[in-house]
């Protein structure tokens, strides 16, 4: 039996994450950005959990995730609860960590045709 690993090429992936960047197939982004599959909004508002508001909270579930993931940098910080209840009340989940980690994950998810969306708050 031949295996062979099948790609969406047209999927956005991360390929490197930097203290202070964050490459999304041949682009360097150096400004908070949401990533999705098939998608990648750059200049994303929030540069951080208190930036946070009912628009920001609406610019991502416009993109329809099951699960959102939240890469704050070097270090993990956890969501504030009125963040995470934003999500949870529509039954979305939500998971902050840093940066690489969020990276891993997202790649994961997307390749798996998940509806994901991550947050890397620059």
């Amino acid at each position: 039996m031949q295996l062979m690993e099948q790609r969406d090429e047209g999927l956005f992936l991360v390929r490197a994450v930097a203290q202070d960047a964050v490459h999304v197939g041949d682009r360097k982004l150096t400004a908070s950005f949401l990533l999705a599959p098939h998608r990648c909004i750059e200049h994303f508002t929030a540069r951080s959990f208190s930036d946070f508001d009912a628009t920001v909270i609406d610019s991502v579930l416009a993109l329809k995730p099951a699960i959102v993931l939240i890469g704050t940098g070097t270090h993990q910080q956890l969501a504030p609860g009125a963040v995470m209840a934003g999500f949870l009340a529509r039954g979305i989940g939500l998971e902050a960590m840093d940066s690489r980690a969020a990276a891993r994950t997202y790649n994961l998810l997307a390749g798996e045709g998940r509806r994901v969306v991550a947050i890397f708050l620059l």
